[in-house]
Parts: C-alpha cells; structure tokens; sequence
C-alpha cells in the first residue's frame, strides 16, 4: 500500500504531523523503530506551557499547540491533570520580572498573587513572596498520553503504525525500511536527538547535541493536591519569556551569587502533579553530543532543594528517577528553537531543537503539512 505521507518517528511532534495530514483527509503512516514512543515526548513533565516560552514564534506556537492539545485531550481519553501555572517569587527581584512579564502582551490572561492567594493553588512555603499565576497551562501524564494520542490517531483517523521497524534511507516516494520499502508521495522525518539515520550531513550543518535531563518522582507523606504546577526564581531566570526581559538581569546576578551550582547545573524548577498524588520534580540541563547515562546525586538533591524552598509538602519519599533527553541546538544556532529542513520539495526534516516539545509540537505539524499541502 502507498501513502499521501509517511512520518517518520512516534513522538510528540512525528504524532503532530500524523494529525495534521490527516485533517487534510490525507493517507498517513507513522513509522517507528521502536514498540512505542521510548524517547524526550514520555520522560518529560507532559507541561504545556505557554508563558515563559519565548516572545514571538515560540509562544505563539505554544499557544496555538495549547488550544490543540484541550480540543485532542478528551477525545483521545487523556486526561488533564491540574490546570495552569504558579510561578513563585522569593526575591524582590523575582518579583521584579513578574512585575514587568505582566507588562507584555503575553501576560493577558495572567495575574500577580500575593502568598496568601498562591496558598489556595499549592503549598508555597513561608519564602515565597509573591507569585504569578497563567491560567492557560495544564498537565498531562507523558508516559500514558502519548500511547494514548498514537491510539487516537490509529482508531479515529485511520492513520496506519508500523512499530519496530528501522529506516535506513529516504529516496521519496520510497522509503527503506528494515521491513521493506514503504512508498509515500511525502515524507516527514521527526528524528528527536537521533541525527545519524537519514540526511545525516544535513543535521551535522546544525551543529545540534543533546541535552540530557535529571528527573524525580516523589511522594508526600500528606498527599496536597496541587491546583497548578509550581515553579520558582530559577525558572525566571532561565525560561527565555522571563529572562530575556531586561528586568532579569539583576535576578540572574544574584541567583549566580546566591544558587551558582544551580545555575552551573542548569537546575530550574518545575513540579507537577500526577493522579496518584505523586509529584513529577525536575530538572536539570546538561550538554554532550552524547550524554552520559549516569544521574548525579548533588544534582538531584539541588532539585529538591529548590522545591523544598518553594513548597511546604512536609514528608516525603523519592520513588523513582530517571534521564530525559532532547535536542539543542549550539553555535551560532544557539538561540534556535526549532528547525525545519528541505532536502526536497516532498521531504522535511522537522526537530524541536529546545525542550518545548510537548508546548510546540502540535502547531509545527500544522505550519508543515499547510506549507506542503497549500
């Protein structure tokens, strides 16, 4: 059988594509090499978020991506977890880019918390001074709510999956797989940090690596229920919405004064909640072309440091860690967010090149499929 478009790979933004062509009433297959999705799009928070991403494209995308994945969700049976997002200050100039985020365009349909308001979203310590609260973010479980779309995408738009099976070479409209060859009039490869399988020397002129991520799952002896997910001064610093804003130069300083094995770590926090009342706790940013597979024990307890400091959850235990790992772009393409590359007119090469994956994914699709199809 021949198909409208092959995609190649069975993450988050390879699925994107799938739903994309598939809207357009288009023959679609998914190809993957592995039983299911094994890579970034189910180790991660499964945080949609919108605010703090990058002015411009980047939250544009992940606002389009957001409305997405709310029409998608219910339909595919994923469920969301907990809704929106608490950014806590501990700081005065913390508080400072809250203050000027709410200035910007972005910043529509957020709002400043005092502690005692923060109180009814989460825990937050007796630190925290202030915070900001989005509305628009929300969480789903990586792990469960890609299977599930893959599921979806399969049942409801007849899109065709053909798990463990390795591509070896694209020459559209065929494709070489381990299984033989599959034809498609387009192709769409979603390598994730995968760069050495097809069209290998045009990913080397990207001078892309890896980023390899540390992350926690811990369970509170109280179980409090979080009404958002939580993140602290770090994350202001780090998150380009947030950091990029002239205001956040005084908190960058300070917190390398104060936290600089944070900083040097790339430790920002974020914790989200899952349906057994455990808690997704993270992360951590470090940078190999390939990664070693080895956790760190100081980094991990800077982790929990940070959330110790923003959140009063009383007692609890560390049930499970793991690595996560994405694509990132370095050089004089560090400030690239994603890339989409054409070796022909019915071939791309699409890469979130960032850790907004799960944000983004669902708009890209639709950006490449219109651009292909218009």
């Amino acid at each position: 059988m021949s198909y409208d478009v092959a995609v190649v790979g069975a993450g988050i933004l390879g699925l994107a594509h799938a739903l994309a062509a598939a809207r357009l009433g288009k023959r679609v297959v998914v190809i993957e090499r592995d039983a299911q999705a094994n890579g970034a799009s189910i180790r991660n928070f499964g945080f949609v978020t919108v605010n703090g991403q990058q002015a411009g494209d980047c939250w544009g995308m992940a606002r389009r991506s957001r409305d997405v994945w709310a029409e998608v969700a219910p339909k595919a049976g994923i469920e969301i977890l907990h809704p929106g997002m608490l950014v806590t200050a501990r700081r005065p100039e913390a508080e400072a880019v809250i203050d000027a985020f709410l200035a910007t365009d972005m910043a529509a349909d957020c709002r400043r918390l005092t502690r005692a308001e923060a109180l009814d979203l989460a825990p937050v310590s007796e630190a925290v001074t202030a915070a900001l609260h989005s509305p628009l973010e929300f969480r789903v479980e990586s792990k469960t709510a890609i299977p599930k779309l893959a599921a979806w995408l399969a049942e409801a738009h007849h899109v065709d999956f053909r798990w463990l099976t390795e591509v070896h070479a694209v020459e559209t409209p065929r494709i070489h797989t381990s299984a033989g060859i599959i034809e498609a009039e387009t192709v769409i490869l979603c390598p994730g940090d995968d760069y050495s399988g097809p069209f290998a020397d045009r990913l080397a002129a990207y001078g892309l690596t890896r980023c390899k991520l540390q992350m926690l799952r811990v369970m509170p002896t109280r179980r409090p229920a979080l009404g958002a997910a939580v993140m602290s001064d770090l994350g202001l610093a780090r998150y380009l919405g947030y950091a990029e804003l002239p205001e956040a130069q005084a908190l960058k300083t300070l917190l390398d004064a104060e936290q600089p094995t944070h900083r040097s770590n790339g430790v920002h926090l974020i914790v989200v909640q899952s349906a057994d009342g455990s808690l997704v706790v993270g992360d951590s940013h470090h940078y190999a072309d390939t990664p070693d597979p080895f956790s760190s024990t100081l980094v991990d307890q800077l982790m929990l440091g940070e959330m110790e400091a923003a959140l009063d959850l009383g007692p609890y235990a560390v049930t499970e860690r793991w690595l996560g790992t994405y694509a990132s772009a370095t050089g004089k393409d560090s400030g690239r967010w994603r890339l989409t590359d054409a070796p022909d007119e019915a071939t791309r090469l699409c890469i979130v090149t960032a850790g907004c994956g799960a944000s983004t994914s669902f708009a890209i699709g639709e950006e490449t499929i219109s651009a292909l199809f218009a």
